[in-house]
């Protein structure tokens, strides 16, 4: 009897490690209000316990590059594809192609499966519509419009080091203008910013509050945290073309629990799961997906063609140009 309870005890007992083993370390780019939204519902699906650890894009990837000998987290959720591609340049990322992408295009995943986009995001401009009232001013519809003397001190938008968001916008400007004339005109742009923030989508909430006139952002976040909560804040974009990003999700090489992370993946590209973007304004990938009404889609905008490679090999240079001449230089 005594053998068999120490049996019963020892079954008990791996059965708990297993369970406990059940949790998936993640790091994630998406707002602090954001990412619960899919992270509960993907443990309730699973029963998979997940814990989180939210920063900007550009955080996430000085923070896994810095583990590198010894990751912490498994997988890496949302933020611009950019950054993910950076990433598999320095070998941080561990490929693996989901059967739920297999259909999906080219361009929005990694072709050797380093990363996978789970949806399209475009960048505008919210403007806080009391205030432009109060200047005399129409909402920008140019880049060249925030320039406008009305504007100076008065706009807002994130380091490019430090958020996706802000990186994107860089990158736009890079795709449109050509390197140095992007650089010419964030030099002058940089004489009207009144601060730079750390998260790509605080300064929609500083537009709407009125600490600002202009902030550069997300169309979803502008949608989401300025017109859906009731701000005086209208979206508008420039006319000569916008940047946009393929959100994206990936494996961070080395992670404790890879199997794990692979049902999240697999899991966050069903149409059930990106049902739930909608309420965040974002556009999903999954042809099946529903998207929410007033949200922002690539064919609503015009849009500059972005060469995410590209820009992905090229960012630590990109961002040390722009310390070198924009922080440091002004």
């Amino acid at each position: 009897m005594k053998k068999l309870g120490f049996v019963v005890l020892v079954l008990a007992l791996l059965a708990s490690t297993a369970y406990a083993a059940q949790v998936l370390h993640m790091y994630t780019a998406l707002d602090g209000n954001e990412w619960p939204i899919y992270v509960r519902a993907f443990e309730k699906a699973t029963g998979i316990k997940v814990e989180v650890v939210r920063m900007s894009s550009g955080e996430v990837l000085a923070r896994v590059e810095a583990e590198a000998k010894n990751p912490q987290a498994s997988i890496w959720f949302g933020g611009p594809a950019v950054d993910q591609i950076a990433a598999k340049k320095k070998g941080l990322l561990e490929p693996y192609k989901s059967p739920n992408a297999w259909s999906m295009p080219l361009a929005f995943k990694d072709p050797d499966g380093y990363w996978t986009g789970f949806y399209f995001g475009a960048i505008g401009f919210a403007s806080n519509t009391e205030q432009l009232k109060e200047l005399g001013v129409e909402p920008p519809t140019s880049w060249y419009d925030l320039l406008k003397p009305e504007f100076k001190g008065r706009i807002s938008l994130a380091y490019p080091y430090t958020s996706g968001t802000a990186y994107t916008v860089l990158a736009s400007l890079v795709a449109l203008m050509g390197e140095d004339e992007a650089f010419e005109y964030w030099k002058k742009l940089h004489k009207q910013i009144h601060h730079y923030n750390k998260s790509g989508s605080a300064c929609v909430t500083q537009v709407g509050l009125g600490e600002v006139t202009v902030g550069i952002a997300f169309a979803h976040d502008v949608i989401k945290k300025g017109i859906s909560k009731g701000y005086p804040v209208t979206l508008s974009f420039p006319k000569e073309g916008t940047g946009y990003e393929v959100g994206a999700m990936s494996i961070i090489k080395g992670g404790p629990e890879p199997e794990l992370a692979k049902k999240f993946i697999d899991w966050m590209l069903t149409a059930e799961a990106q049902n739930l973007m909608k309420q965040w304004y974002r556009i999903p990938l999954n042809p099946d997906a529903e998207v929410a009404e007033g949200s922002v889609k690539m064919g609503d905008v015009k849009v500059v063609p972005m060469d995410f490679d590209y820009f992905g090999r090229e960012k630590d240079r990109l961002i040390e140009r722009w310390k070198n001449e924009i922080e440091y230089g002004s």
